[in-house]
């Protein structure tokens, strides 16, 4: 859901990976044999503590691959491509593609496609779930922070680098 996945990845950009988002694509996508089961707050390492303690009431917990599975008839699982089909049968709500500008956000039970959230939005952004709300059509859903005021020493906006977008898909 984008109110959880939304701040951990623009926090993990901003902090974690430099504003590199070539870094973060390799760390969630490229390093991973399938995909994941939690993004944790591994994914804050550098952040400001008061902005990890307001994003995650002081608790703490590990990211999980699900690289542990083993199929069916024993052979080791593989990445599935995003279809319809996968996102019917594997039950998948959203799409998060990371790109030069943000983090396009997909309703997958409504869109293809999404609007994106700029890498320069403030991680303590309160972001709506109803999927309905993010359409193609428009800009993010309306939003607001509410979790407390961002950080002082939270680093300025840094150009894009060039590049293509990545998916991640949860």
């Amino acid at each position: 859901m984008p109110s959880h996945h939304l701040p951990l990845l623009l926090a993990a950009y901003q902090y974690k990976f430099a504003r590199d988002v070539e870094a973060m694509c390799c760390h969630l996508i490229d390093n991973v044999a399938i995909g994941w089961d939690e993004l944790g707050t591994d994914l804050l390492d550098g952040a400001p503590p008061a902005l990890v303690t307001a994003l995650t009431g002081g608790e703490q917990w590990p990211s999980r691959t699900l690289d542990h599975l083993i199929s069916p008839d024993g052979a080791p699982p593989v990445r599935l491509a995003v279809t319809e089909s996968t996102v019917d049968e594997q039950d998948l709500q959203w799409g998060y593609v990371l790109g030069e500008e943000g983090i396009e956000v997909i309703s997958l039970l409504h869109e293809d496609t999404g609007p994106v959230v700029s890498w320069a939005t403030n991680p303590l952004t309160a972001f709506n779930d109803h999927p309905a709300a993010w359409t193609s059509l428009g800009p993010p859903p309306p939003v607001r922070a509410t979790r407390s005021t961002p950080p002082p020493n939270a680093p300025a906006a840094a150009p894009a680098k060039a590049g293509s977008p990545r998916a991640a898909r949860r």
